[in-house]
């Protein structure tokens, strides 16, 4: 059975955990709506994506 051989110090278990705090989603106005969308996503309301029509609008 494998047991510790030693505490582990609350620094280096917080070092270990540093990667685990969420991230923030980029958000930014569209420049034809002024709605808040993701960036490198396309818009399903109206099927645009970097200023191109590449799939067709929902109703």
């Amino acid at each position: 059975m494998a047991v510790p051989k030693r505490k582990t110090t609350k620094s280096k278990r917080n070092m270990r955990r540093a990667h685990d705090a969420l991230t923030t989603t980029n958000w930014v106005e569209d420049s034809h709506s002024g709605e808040p969308v993701r960036r490198h996503h396309i818009d399903l309301k109206s099927g645009m994506y970097k200023g191109r029509q590449v799939i067709e609008a929902r109703d």
